[in-house]
C-alpha cells in the first residue's frame, strides 16, 4: 500500500495564516456550548421531563460522529472551512452537485447563530436595562385598578402591566409579515446589530485575534456555566419529581403528560432534531486545519477537547435546569421564547441581586462567544468554498491580518437580514432555527458517509489519526437517525420548515452553476485535490462504485417515510 506525504504549505500573501495551536481552535470553539441557551427552553416545551435525556443522547451521538470529522479533516492540512469541505471532496467523483451541497448546507447552518445569537444577548440586554415590571394579586397597583374597573385580577394584571411596561419594548420602527414569518426593526434588532458589529470588528484582527480574546471571554463563560450547573446539585435545589414521568407531552407547550405513541414521538424526534443544532456544533473545531502551526496533532486534539467540554456542560446545564424548573417551570413563556432563560440560570445559583446581575452579564457574554465561533467558522467555509471552485470567486479574499474579510461580509449582510426575522417573535425565531438545521442535517449526511467512501477511495492516503473502522460505521448509521430527526421533527417547529429548508438547500445549484461554468469553464482550481495527491482526471476512478448513490436515494427515502409516518 503506497502513501503519500503532504507538505505543508507555507501561507502566501492573500492566504490564512498558520498562527495557532489546538488550544487555540479549543478556545475558538469554546462558544459551542453556549448555544445551549438558543434552544433549551423550546426543547424543554416540546420535550417536557425528557428534555435532560434529549440533550445528554444528543450530545452523545455528536461525540462519537467527531471521530469520522477528525479523521477525515487529517487528510487536507492545507485547507480551512471544517468538516463540510473535507466531506465534499469525497462526493465529487460522484457527482458535481452533491460534493458543493456540503459546503453550501454547513454555511447555511451554522451562519444564523450570528443573528440568533444576537437577538437573544439583545433580548437579555432589554431585560436588564427595560425591564418589564410583574405584578401579582396583591400588588397595590393591581388592587388599585379593580377598584375603579370591573373585571377579573388577571385582566387587572394584564393592563397595569402594559401601561408600566417601557415603551422600549414595544417600540418598533417597521415590521410586516412574510409567508410563514414575521420581520420587524425593532429596539432587539438595533442592539443585535451592534453587537454583530462589534464582534466583527474583533474577527477582523484574524485567527490569532481571535483566539487569544476568545480564551479570556472563554473562561468567563465556561466557568460561571460550570457553576451553574453544579450548585444546585451541590445545595440540595434539584427536586427529583421533575424527572418523571418519562413520557412525551400530550401536546407542546402544554404541561399535561402523554404517552408513547406517534404523536409522542414526534415531539421527542423535533427535541432530537433541534437538539443536534447544538450538541454537534463542536466540529466547528476542525475549521481551521489550514491556520494550525502542526495540523497532523492539531486537529485531533482540537475537536476531542472540545467534544469533552461540550459533553460535560450539554448534559450538566440541562440536567440541573430541569431539576430546579421542572416542567411546568420550564413551560413558562420567557423560557420557551429564550428571553428569560440568563434570568432563570442565574436565580438557580442565587447569591442577591449583584450575583444575579453578573451572572446574566456572563451569559450575554456567553452569547458573545458563541457568535464569534459561528463567525469565525461560517467564514471560513465560505472562503474556502471559493478557493476550491464552489463558491463565487470574491469570497476568496483574505485582509493582511489573514481574515477572509469579504467572506465575513457577507456573513455580515445576510445575518442583519436574519436577524430582523428572529427578532419578531418565538416562532419568526424558531423558523429560522429549524430551517438552518436542515440544512445542518443534510451536511451531517453527506460527511459521516464520506468518511468510509474517502477510506475506500483514498485508503492509501496516510491518515494521521484513523477512527476505530466499527465508530466509521457507527457513524454512518447515525447519518440515517438523523434523517429521521429532520423529516420527522421539523413539522414540530413549523410546518413549513422542511420543505423550506429543502429549497434552501437547493439554491446551491445557481450559486454553483455560476461559478465553475461561467466564471471557471466547467474545471476546478488545480489545487483543489493537492492534498490528496490527484488531479482532475483521477475524479473518473470510482471505487466505491454505486455504493454512494444507494446511500443518497436510501437517505431521501427514509427522510421521506419519516415525515409521512411521524405526525403530531
Amino acid at each position: 500500500m503506497s502513501t503519500i506525504v503532504t507538505t505543508l504549505v507555507p501561507p502566501a500573501e492573500g492566504q490564512l495564516h498558520r498562527n495557532i495551536d489546538w488550544r487555540g481552535a479549543f478556545w475558538v470553539a469554546s462558544g459551542v456550548p453556549a448555544l445551549v441557551l438558543f434552544s433549551i427552553g423550546g426543547i424543554a416545551g416540546t420535550t417536557g421531563t425528557l428534555a435532560f435525556l434529549i440533550w445528554a443522547v444528543s450530545m452523545v451521538m455528536g461525540f462519537l460522529q467527531s471521530f469520522t470529522y477528525a479523521e477525515i479533516a487529517g487528510l487536507f492540512p492545507n485547507k480551512s472551512g471544517g468538516a463540510s469541505v473535507y466531506g465534499a471532496t469525497a462526493w465529487l467523483r460522484y457527482s458535481k452537485f452533491i460534493a458543493p451541497l456540503s459546503v453550501w448546507c454547513n454555511w447555511f447552518a451554522w451562519s444564523p447563530v450570528l443573528s440568533l445569537g444576537c437577538s437573544i444577548a439583545a433580548a437579555y440586554i432589554l431585560n436588564a436595562l427595560a425591564p418589564v415590571p410583574l405584578f401579582t394579586d396583591t400588588s397595590p397597583e393591581v388592587a388599585a385598578y379593580i377598584a375603579a374597573h370591573a373585571g377579573t385580577s388577571a385582566d387587572a394584571i394584564t393592563a397595569v402591566t402594559a401601561a408600566a411596561t417601557p415603551a422600549i419594548r414595544n417600540w418598533t420602527l417597521y415590521g410586516h409579515t412574510l409567508g410563514p414569518v414575521s420581520f420587524t426593526f425593532n429596539a432587539t434588532f438595533f442592539i443585535g446589530a451592534v453587537l454583530m458589529l462589534i464582534i466583527f470588528s474583533i474577527q477582523h484582527r484574524g485567527i490569532l485575534g481571535t483566539a487569544n480574546v476568545q480564551k479570556y471571554i472563554g473562561l468567563l463563560v465556561i466557568i460561571p456555566m460550570l457553576i451553574v450547573g453544579v450548585v444546585p446539585i451541590v445545595t440540595g435545589q434539584i427536586n427529583w419529581a421533575n424527572f418523571s414521568p418519562l413520557v412525551p407531552l400530550a401536546a407542546a407547550y402544554a404541561p399535561e403528560p402523554g404517552a408513547w405513541n406517534i404523536a409522542g414521538w414526534t415531539l421527542v424526534l423535533g427535541g432530537m432534531f433541534i437538539a443536534a443544532w447544538s450538541t454537534y456544533g463542536f466540529e466547528t473545531a476542525v475549521c481551521y486545519t489550514s491556520e494550525f502551526k502542526n495540523p497532523g496533532t492539531d486537529t485531533f486534539k482540537a475537536i476531542f477537547y472540545s467534544g469533552l467540554l461540550c459533553m460535560l456542560l450539554f448534559i450538566l446545564v440541562p440536567f440541573t435546569f430541569q431539576g430546579v424548573l421542572g416542567l411546568n417551570g420550564m413551560l413558562a413563556t420567557p423560557i420557551v421564547d429564550g428571553s428569560g432563560v440568563a434570568d432563570a440560570l442565574a436565580g438557580m445559583v442565587g447569591g442577591g441581586q449583584l450575583i444575579h446581575s453578573l451572572l446574566v452579564m456572563l451569559m450575554i457574554l456567553a452569547l458573545v462567544l458563541c457568535i464569534m465561533t459561528a463567525m469565525a467558522g461560517s467564514s471560513r467555509t465560505l472562503y474556502q468554498g471559493s478557493v476550491d471552485g464552489w463558491l463565487p470567486r470574491y469570497l476568496s479574499h483574505v485582509n493582511e491580518h489573514g481574515a477572509p474579510t469579504r467572506a465575513m461580509w457577507t456573513d455580515l449582510i445576510f445575518n442583519l437580514i436574519v436577524l430582523a426575522i428572529a427578532s419578531a417573535d418565538a416562532t419568526s425565531f424558531f423558523f429560522i432555527l429549524a430551517v438552518s438545521n436542515c440544512g445542518y442535517i443534510i451536511f451531517n449526511f453527506l460527511n459521516l458517509n464520506a468518511g468510509w467512501i474517502h477510506r475506500i477511495d483514498n485508503g492509501h492516503i496516510a491518515r494521521p489519526w484513523k477512527a476505530p473502522s466499527w465508530l466509521l460505521g457507527l457513524g454512518a448509521i447515525f447519518a440515517y437517525v438523523n434523517a429521521v430527526f429532520m423529516g420527522a421533527g421539523a413539522k414540530v417547529w413549523n410546518p413549513m420548515a422542511l420543505w423550506a429548508g429543502l429549497i434552501t438547500a437547493a439554491l446551491i445549484i445557481p450559486v454553483f452553476c455560476f461559478r465553475h461554468y461561467i466564471q471557471d469553464k466547467g474545471k476546478f482550481p488545480d489545487h483543489m485535490l493537492a492534498d490528496l495527491g490527484m488531479s482532475s482526471s483521477d475524479l473518473a476512478v470510482k471505487k466505491a462504485g454505486m455504493l454512494p448513490y444507494l446511500t443518497l436515494v436510501a437517505g431521501v427515502v427514509v427522510m421521506l417515510l419519516a415525515n409521512w409516518l411521524f405526525v403530531i
